[in-house]
């Protein structure tokens, strides 16, 4: 915005054309880099700043389900380039004539998963076969999931604000007191709820000292625990996909389009898509996603 006044400043002293030009280059970028950040702000889910593992499956049709696969394989990849992210294939399985039979491919940027989550689903494609002596047409389908990247280290942060710390008297059998000082230490961690205590010894501090080794591992499994159910939430997710859902298909005859059936969005340079130029399907989505919140929350309020 600074710079855009500075050349308006420039072009009110001076008519030069070049001014004109470079006023209308640097408005174009402001418009642009505006849009992508109101954009982003739509991105705050928990995960969407991650990077995210993408994996590409083909469908029931051997050869041609599997050349589809690749084509979306490539898709991606010239997508994933033009958004200046980094990419690492994981896994590969080549198909036995052409195309694939799978691909798993680490998608490295900020709000990676954020973007591709709007591509999980049935990507289907409708083309003359390349494969078929007789040139008829053919459906094939492929299947697309998102997930974002778990990191597997669990870092277990205590912070001295979020523990209650309780002494009293250690007692042994019977009731008799082992120690008439208040040496025995009770830790409640506030945020989960986990209470740990310790009194085998006759030191206050060794104990205090034992009662964070048991905090420690405690919350090492409480949110393990956590991050496993996350997981196991995403893979149901995954195994929910079905082949009748398709999210968007792909025509190359009688005529080219790409339809999103969720948006209705259409576009009929399919190359370009094919070039990896899906984002106005994948923004489309997302928006109409808010969309969809913010109407539900306001009704939740009306009623209420």
């Amino acid at each position: 915005m600074e710079d855009l006044k500075v050349l308006w400043e420039l072009i009110q002293e001076d008519s030069n054309p070049d001014y004109l030009l470079d006023l209308e280059k640097e408005l174009s970028n402001f418009e642009k880099g505006l849009s992508e950040l109101e954009f982003r702000k739509m991105l705050s889910g928990e995960n969407d700043e991650r990077n995210a593992i993408l994996t590409i499956h083909p469908g029931a049709g051997g050869t041609e389900s599997q050349d589809w696969a690749q084509m979306l394989m490539r898709m991606y990849q010239s997508w994933v380039d033009k958004k200046g992210y980094k990419r690492q294939v994981l896994d590969f399985q080549p198909g036995e004539e052409a195309g694939i039979k799978s691909v798993t491919i680490e998608v490295i940027g900020k709000y990676a998963y954020g973007y591709l989550k709007a591509e999980i689903g049935i990507h289907r494609l409708i083309r003359i076969s390349p494969f078929d002596a007789n040139r008829r047409r053919h459906t094939s389908f492929a299947s697309v999931y998102v997930m974002p990247e778990i990191e597997d280290t669990i870092q277990v942060e205590i912070k001295p604000s979020d523990l209650r710390i309780d002494t009293f008297r250690a007692s042994g059998a019977g009731g008799q007191h082992v120690n008439k000082v208040s040496s025995a230490v009770r830790i409640t961690h506030l945020p989960t709820g986990i209470v740990v205590q310790c009194q085998t010894d006759r030191s206050q501090h060794k104990n205090r000292e034992s009662a964070m080794k048991v905090l420690r591992a405690r919350l090492y499994e409480y949110y393990k625990k956590i991050e496993d159910e996350k997981k196991a939430k995403l893979e149901s997710e995954k195994k929910d996909i079905a082949w009748g859902n398709q999210i968007r298909s792909y025509v190359f005859h009688p005529y080219t389009m790409v339809k999103d059936h969720r948006t209705n969005l259409e576009v009929g340079d399919i190359q370009a898509v094919m070039d990896g130029e899906i984002d106005q399907f994948i923004k489309a989505y997302l928006t109409q996603q808010k969309l969809d919140i913010n109407e539900l929350k306001n009704s939740k309020t009306e009623k209420n």
